[in-house]
């Protein structure tokens, strides 16, 4: 059985405001760190003049990877509430976003942890859940004496192909569920005499 994860199928948005302060909040499907700073890149310029943009993510790998940031907030007051609200949905592969905006109130400590809960909160029940498997993509070069059973091979794991070219010999970027690709790693090896490369 493949394991599974949940994430959000598409972007969403919430709004929080507390005492004159605004927070904005943003949930985005992400598959890796350099999606999230891509992410992160595009809001600071859309909000240049916010005075923090806190977030976390999880990302779903063995063990699960996570970061919470808070942005000169005081410590745990915004990336750790952002964090714990991602997981109460039991998502991975998610960033959340809070950019806020300061309404000339202090909010204190625990003010703060509850503006930043909420604002993180109304962005991810906006959010369509979707049940994901981890996937890993690599490339085969294989004889065109091989193709049939190369086929086989892709019906029998559930194998995407991403990319394929024919030339003196064939060659495929393939993606499939990464808790079968060490078993068919060994398969081309051991049958084929075929390397994975990554």
């Amino acid at each position: 059985m493949n394991s599974s994860y949940h994430t959000i199928a598409q972007p969403s948005e919430g709004f929080y405001k507390e005492k004159g302060s605004k927070f904005l909040s943003f949930a985005f499907p992400i598959d890796s760190e350099e999606d999230a700073k891509l992410r992160l890149d595009a809001l600071k310029q859309a909000y240049p003049d916010a005075g923090h943009h806190c977030y976390a993510y999880i990302i779903a790998q063995h063990p699960p990877y996570h970061r919470a940031y808070d942005d000169g907030e005081p410590n745990n007051a915004a990336g750790v509430p952002i964090l714990n609200q991602i997981r109460s949905y039991g998502l991975s592969n998610v960033l959340a976003v809070v950019v806020r905006y300061f309404g000339g109130t202090k909010l204190g400590i625990s003010g703060l942890v509850a503006a930043y809960k909420t604002a993180t909160q109304e962005a991810l029940a906006q959010s369509h859940i979707i049940e994901k498997v981890p996937h890993s993509s690599f490339f085969i070069e294989y004889p065109y004496a091989q193709t049939s059973r190369v086929k086989q091979l892709i019906q029998q794991f559930e194998i995407k192909i991403v990319q394929q070219d024919f030339t003196e010999c064939c060659q495929a970027e393939l993606s499939l569920p990464t808790d079968k690709l060490e078993e068919l790693k060994q398969l081309l090896k051991d049958e084929m005499g075929l390397k994975c490369k990554f």
